[in-house]
């Protein structure tokens, strides 16, 4: 099993910044949550993930059989729930390229539906919390 490592550090106010495979990953919090709204929050990222994720099952699914993608978008909405303190749904659509062909509709579906990201939630991992 491969190892991965996110390195996190805090370069002030609410910003949170993580370093992974020399990229540099920015977050902060919304004006209304106390930050100064210079970034996404950690959330927009998970979400965003989910998003972008379905959207490279979609492509790759395009791309193997040489389908274009011109017009093709992923949308995710989610809304947020007061009384349960939390986003309860999420719904992931497709908009398909003009002449994409109708005999691949549900193929796609089950492609997208894939996502890694969005598989890890249904089956999440284990999750430990430990001082170094």
């Amino acid at each position: 099993m491969s190892q991965n490592s996110i390195q996190v550090t805090f370069p002030g106010a609410l910003k949170v910044q993580a370093e992974i495979d020399g990229f540099t990953i920015n977050t902060d919090q919304p004006v209304k949550s106390g930050g100064d709204g210079s970034a996404p929050s950690p959330f927009t990222l998970f979400a965003s993930s989910i998003a972008t994720c379905a959207g490279y099952f979609a492509l790759k699914f395009c791309r193997t059989r040489k389908i274009s993608t011109d017009g093709m978008q992923v949308s995710l909405d989610y809304a947020w729930d007061q009384d349960l303190k939390k986003f309860p749904k999420m719904v992931i659509s497709l908009k398909l390229p003009t002449n994409f062909p109708e005999k691949y509709h549900k193929a796609i579906l089950r492609s997208v539906d894939q996502c890694v990201v969005k598989q890890h939630i249904i089956d999440p991992p284990e999750f430990t919390v430990d001082i170094i």
